[in-house]
């Protein structure tokens, strides 16, 4: 096989998938490689076929890469021992020599989306499908979200993004974490072993988010030794401010739920009194247990008692 009949790259997705990881726009990439925009525009589109080495060079190099070309060489044993020398030149090449090209970057991923003139999307930008009104930024002023389709007022384009960047930073942060966060079991750190520990963690050990939780002794809530069941009380569920509303704390009670049926226990109790944490538990399964005594406080002073007036 000769290297014309090896498959070709596709630059034009390589170069989006390059912009995107930088996060720049074809315009901010033009100004950064000097190469002209609408060279950019044609080498992604596909109407640039063989553009420049020099180019291409000029556009890795502007996002902070690196562009490697590597040829793989015969393994020594397929190659018979000479004892005189060859009149072929030494960087000469086989026929069975065939250059790979290759892209790590993951590709962009609403590359086949396309707007309503049949254009690609902007590379760098979060892109998705609109399929009803709310998935629009552009119709938060419009009051008709409950209408039906065909009373609608305007035609919903068939995706829409996001131009803030601090917004897009923020998602895709987020969208990393989620990826590379792991929940674990604690053990073996001095705690009785009664008590729960999971944890949630970024492969170099930041901590993001923690649940606890203990076993509930029937024996001595009831006074007696009858077979009771064994059960849990859940402490509490933190995750670190920034990194909430993402699947942390979901993970962490399916971590839990995972272990209490390894174990055997069939109920966990908790006591809540935020909306926001009602809310949580209430969607990863929690359901009120009205039979339960409710909670009371009382709240005292915090300052000192005020002085009696003095008699006139």
């Amino acid at each position: 096989m000769t290297t014309e009949d090896a498959p070709l790259a596709d630059l034009g997705r390589t170069v989006r998938a390059l912009r995107r990881e930088a996060d720049l726009s074809q315009r901010e990439l033009a100004r950064r490689s000097g190469v002209p925009q609408a060279t950019i525009a044609r080498i992604e589109s596909g109407r640039a076929t063989d553009p420049r080495f020099h180019t291409v060079e000029r556009l890795v190099r502007a996002v902070g890469g690196t562009l490697t070309v590597a040829l793989p060489v015969e393994p020594a044993s397929s190659v018979a021992p000479t004892t005189a020398p060859t009149s072929a030149p030494t960087s000469a090449l086989t026929a069975a020599s065939v250059a790979e090209v290759t892209c790590a970057l993951p590709p962009v991923p609403h590359d086949d989306l396309r707007d309503t003139a049949g254009r690609r999307y902007p590379a760098h930008l979060d892109v998705w499908p609109v399929r009803e009104p709310k998935d629009w930024p552009g119709a938060w002023w419009a009051d008709w979200y409950n209408l039906p389709p065909p009373l609608w007022p305007l035609r919903l384009p068939p995706a829409a993004y996001e131009r803030n960047r601090g917004h897009r930073d923020r998602r895709r942060a987020a969208e990393r974490v989620r990826r590379d966060v792991r929940v674990r079991w604690v053990d073996g750190d001095g705690r009785p072993a009664t008590t729960w520990r999971f944890v949630a963690e970024l492969p170099d050990g930041t901590l993001l988010g923690e649940l606890r939780a203990h076993e509930r002794d029937l024996h001595l809530v009831r006074g007696d030794d009858g077979d009771w069941p064994r059960e849990l009380v859940l402490d509490g569920v933190l995750v670190a401010a920034g990194n909430r509303r993402i699947g942390i704390g979901d993970r962490l009670v399916a971590a839990m739920t995972r272990r209490m049926d390894e174990t055997g226990i069939g109920l966990v109790r908790t006591v809540v009194e935020e909306h926001i944490a009602i809310r949580f538990l209430s969607a990863c399964g929690f359901r009120v247990a009205s039979a339960r005594p409710l909670a009371m406080a009382l709240r005292r002073p915090a300052g000192p008692a005020p002085r009696p007036p003095r008699p006139p």
